[in-house]
């Protein structure tokens, strides 16, 4: 089995990670940091100073995405026992799924074939994928050799298999696996992210009843994230989005109005300008100021 291995050409020391969700260390969601840019310079505050930073007017547009149990254990014709991450179902039936080590998802397999089948999970008693081709060129890996993600054709229900065997997509630096709960956030009703869409995590009721009252707008757009594990040298993949006619009515209003500063709409699944109208399909450009 051929595993991705990389050698960082650049080291620092790490600041600590969360090895828990807030709550679990007795946190409130909103109390992590937020850092806050402006043209003059950036601030330091927690998220729930949220709203002492915006004014009246403004418009915060949040993901309303929700998370899926895109993890579930397999068993692969060549390489036995691995775990598989079901990314995002793609128009033409097949869907993107990348193939890691059993028992925790600790690396990315890269010899995979087109042609293997992996039953989902170990007993058989659900949906089996076939890989198709590599996705989405031939030789994606950043080692230069195998792929990570691979488009498959299902037989089966994959979202019913899904939902009765899968669990939350997770890595190794948390200290244990957490309920599919911990991965949502509140504004999460359209399930279909295969990783939490973590840029609303912080939000919380209390919090969107300050910035409402304030007279601060919220207004939802879904973007339904892929998988996080990119490794150096790939690019973000193309991530299925929708901007609804009501939500691009409130952002014209805003900017018609002079309101809703770059930082104040900028509060979105990535930092990027919200569409004018209603639109939908699949976001390819990269996040940045220049994104649109």
């Amino acid at each position: 089995m051929t595993l991705l291995t990389e050698t960082p050409t650049t080291t620092f020391t790490a600041p600590d990670v969360a090895p828990s969700p807030a709550e679990a260390r007795g946190q409130r969601r909103d109390a992590t940091r937020l850092l806050v840019a402006r043209p003059d310079g950036t601030t330091h505050a927690a998220f729930h100073d949220l709203a002492d930073h915006l004014h009246a007017g403004d418009l915060v547009v949040v993901n309303n995405s929700a998370t899926v149990a895109g993890q579930v254990d397999a068993r692969s014709t060549r390489h036995g026992a691995v775990v598989v991450h079901a990314a995002a179902p793609l128009d033409d039936g097949t869907w993107v799924v990348e193939v890691r080590t059993a028992p925790d998802a600790a690396r990315a397999v890269l010899d995979a074939q087109a042609g293997d089948r992996l039953t989902l999970p170990l007993d058989g008693d659900g949906a089996t994928l076939d890989l198709i081709a590599a996705y989405p060129p031939d030789g994606s890996s950043p080692t230069g050799y195998g792929n990570r993600l691979w488009r498959a054709r299902v037989t089966g229900d994959l979202h019913r298999t899904m939902a009765r065997h899968g669990r939350p997509i997770s890595y190794g630096y948390l200290d244990r696996t957490y309920p599919l709960d911990a991965y949502q956030t509140i504004f999460g009703t359209r399930p279909g992210s295969a990783e939490m869409p973590s840029a609303a995590r912080p939000f919380t009721t209390g919090l969107v009843t300050r910035l409402v009252s304030r007279g601060v707008g919220v207004a939802p757009v879904t973007l339904h994230t892929g998988v996080s594990s990119q490794e150096a040298g790939e690019a973000p993949q193309p991530e299925r989005f929708e901007v609804t006619d009501a939500t691009a009515r409130a952002v014209n209003a805003v900017r018609a109005g002079g309101a809703g500063s770059w930082p104040s709409v900028r509060r979105s699944p990535a930092p990027w300008s919200p569409p004018s109208r209603p639109t939908g399909g699949w976001w390819r450009r990269p996040a940045g100021p220049h994104a649109s």
